[in-house]
């Protein structure tokens, strides 16, 4: 399937499941994450959830990536440039909701592209080979060819991965990991 097609299936999956559905497998997601070795890192990129496109609720990655002492990134979206912004989660970071309905910092302390160290990335779809189809504005692909080239890419994913995706661009960049529910698949 091209990306067109697998981000009407897939949208069309989340909005199938209910909210404790989304909670149990989120709660799955972020037990399973703690089995990759991406610990000794200190600067973690997170997404912060958009409830209404029923993604994986980041919460409880937030929460052990905390509680493990990391520096924890979260960004700020242009959507003239598609670039985004990234600020340091602190006690006193103030969020506000966009016109996407994402909620992002309204300021902070920035933090340089190539401080970060993991990167969890939103995403509707993967194949096997770590490729990804995002909402289509090119947003992670942009930010994360200013990351470090060793940057861990982990997408976070409900669903199992599709076979290929058909129109993959040279400008796509793939990830190392994704974990869903049951599953980590590993593309290093």
């Amino acid at each position: 399937m091209n990306k067109k097609e697998l981000r009407a299936k897939y949208k069309a999956l989340r909005k199938e499941l209910s909210q404790d559905e989304i909670d149990d497998k989120s709660l799955a997601i972020a037990n399973r994450m703690l089995q990759l070795d991406v610990w000794e890192k200190t600067y973690f990129h997170l997404f912060l959830t958009i409830e209404e496109q029923k993604e994986v609720e980041t919460e409880f990655i937030l929460q052990i990536v905390a509680g493990k002492d990391k520096e924890i990134v979260v960004a700020k979206s242009n959507f003239e440039t598609l670039e985004m912004t990234n600020y340091l989660l602190t006690d006193n970071t103030k969020f506000q909701k966009n016109e996407y309905n994402i909620y992002e910092p309204v300021d902070g302390i920035e933090v340089p592209n190539t401080k970060i160290e993991v990167v969890f990335v939103p995403l509707l779809a993967y194949d096997k080979f770590g490729n990804r189809v995002g909402y289509g504005k090119g947003f992670y692909d942009t930010f994360l060819t200013k990351c470090p080239e060793d940057a861990i890419k982990i997408g976070l994913s409900f669903f199992e991965p599709e076979e290929t995706i058909d129109d993959v661009s040279p400008t796509d960049i793939r990830l190392d990991y994704c974990v869903t529910p049951t599953t980590n698949y590993s593309f290093l």
